[in-house]
């Protein structure tokens, strides 16, 4: 049995994550996080507040979906206390990242950091890469909930780097081009444009529209329920077991 912690397990993303936990006959639900929680005991085990007081439970895989400014600290804590992370939390800086990687190495735990845990988004990601050596001329359109803290996401920022180790780096749009508004163009990444779109309603979907003369191409994947992130998560609690280091992205675990 692969014991588990989840971290922000009352948040929507957290509160699925458990009942897929509790659904896997090879897992085992051992320990709870939530600062607000008010219970000290739900789905037959301990919850806890405060992260420290889980450094005294044995558990093999720390589930977090939590928010971005205490994730890195979650991760790092995990990775201390022989747990290998499983992070679906968004916002991570390059620098965190190979901090938690080193540190995993260090340790000789796997992890799991991913933007985005839908298969569909992976294949996304993966597809837009190869579509961008042959149409360089490229803007993402990421759609997401308005409670979502972090613009762009994860996903677009991860797209966004597969994209730019095959397409050389390039202005898009008019040379002499002006915003009336600024941010009308959205970010720039290397020269391509990620927009943010934040409202009610929406889960998360992301748009990939290439251009090139006479053609365009447009890749898109929609997520319509959280439920669509659990494949990969339990994929991901499974594969971190067998890995010495932390992983950036869950395309590291499947046969593209």
């Amino acid at each position: 049995m692969i014991k588990v912690v989840v971290a922000g397990y009352q948040g929507k993303m957290g509160a699925t994550a458990v009942q897929m936990v509790l659904a896997q006959d090879d897992f085992e639900l051992v320990g709870l996080l939530d600062p607000s929680a008010k219970e000290k005991e739900a789905f037959g085990v301990s919850v806890s507040t405060d992260k420290n007081e889980l450094s005294k439970i044995q558990a093999d895989v720390w589930i977090d979906f939590t928010q971005p400014n205490v994730a890195f600290e979650h991760t790092k804590f995990a990775l201390e206390n022989g747990m290998r992370p499983v992070i679906g939390t968004t916002g991570f800086t390059e620098s965190q990242i190979q901090t938690l990687h080193a540190l995993s190495v260090e340790r000789h735990l796997g992890g799991l950091i991913a933007p985005n845990f839908a298969l569909g988004a992976v294949l996304l990601m993966q597809f837009s890469k190869m579509a961008a050596k042959y149409f360089p001329d490229v803007e993402i359109i990421e759609l997401h909930h308005d409670q979502k803290k972090d613009a762009p996401s994860g996903t677009a920022v991860k797209t966004a780097e597969l994209m730019a180790q095959v397409r050389k780096a390039h202005h898009q749009g008019a040379a002499d081009e002006e915003e009336s508004l600024v941010g009308a163009r959205g970010a720039d990444f290397e020269g391509l444009r990620i927009h943010s779109v934040r409202l009610p309603g929406l889960v998360a979907h992301q748009e990939v529209i290439f251009g090139s003369k006479g053609e365009g191409l447009t890749l898109r994947h929609d997520s319509y329920d959280r439920i669509s992130f659990m494949t990969g998560v339990a994929l991901g609690v499974r594969e971190v077991m067998s890995v010495s280091e932390l992983k950036y992205g869950l395309e590291h675990f499947l046969e593209l």
